[in-house]
């Protein structure tokens, strides 16, 4: 009896450490369960391939992939291509309002050229006709003072002419005076006697 006792106790303590490593297993499985899976996992064997790949996955990828698609189709109908469109049509917007405002300042260029021009062809013709005018009024006046020189030059002519034409004729008129008187005193000298009034005279304006 006391050697079966013995050899029951021997038992009954191996029986409780296997008892303790399957409760340690227990807890370490429900701690972690995705330890547990893997390890059964590789208990059953070796995988045939990525899950992906296997046929009875199928459905739900392809629904997973549905609702994905069709999120991101609301998103870009709803949210990203509005946005997408405003900026194109800001751009767009802002892109025509700078070649409107380029085409309009290039035609108030043009119209300040073109006005410049014609200030210029203006300012021109008036100068021309300013010059010209100064010219004839120039020339007038030169003219004018011209002319009134060459009458007093001539009034001038006139009077010295006429001055020296009554000289001339005082002096001739002093010379025939002094002829006769001249002519009378050798006829007395010569005769002795004076000259009949008037026959020196006589003589005097036939040579004469």
């Amino acid at each position: 009896m006391a050697g079966q006792t013995q050899t029951a106790a021997p038992q009954t303590g191996a029986q409780g450490a296997i008892t303790v490593e399957k409760t340690a297993e227990n807890a370490a499985a429900t701690a972690n369960p995705h330890h547990a899976v893997t390890e059964a996992a590789e208990g059953e064997g070796p995988s045939s391939g990525l899950p992906q790949f296997e046929f009875q996955h199928w459905g739900g990828q392809i629904a997973y992939l549905l609702i994905l698609f069709a999120i991101l189709y609301v998103l870009m109908s709803r949210v990203f291509a509005p946005r997408i469109r405003k900026i194109f049509d800001e751009r767009e917007k802002t892109i025509g309002g700078a070649i409107a405002s380029a085409k309009q300042v290039q035609a108030e260029a043009a119209a300040q050229a073109e006005a410049a021009r014609q200030a210029l062809g203006e300012a021109r013709a008036t100068a021309q006709k300013t010059a010209a005018d100064a010219k004839a009024k120039a020339d007038a006046e030169a003219k004018a003072q011209k002319d009134a020189l060459e009458a007093e030059l001539a009034t001038k002519l006139a009077a010295a002419e006429a001055s020296i034409r009554a000289a001339r004729d005082a002096a001739m008129g002093n010379v025939g005076a002094v002829a006769t008187d001249t002519a009378k005193a050798i006829v007395e000298k010569l005769t002795g006697a004076p000259a009949p009034a008037g026959a020196v005279e006589a003589v005097l304006a036939k040579q004469g």
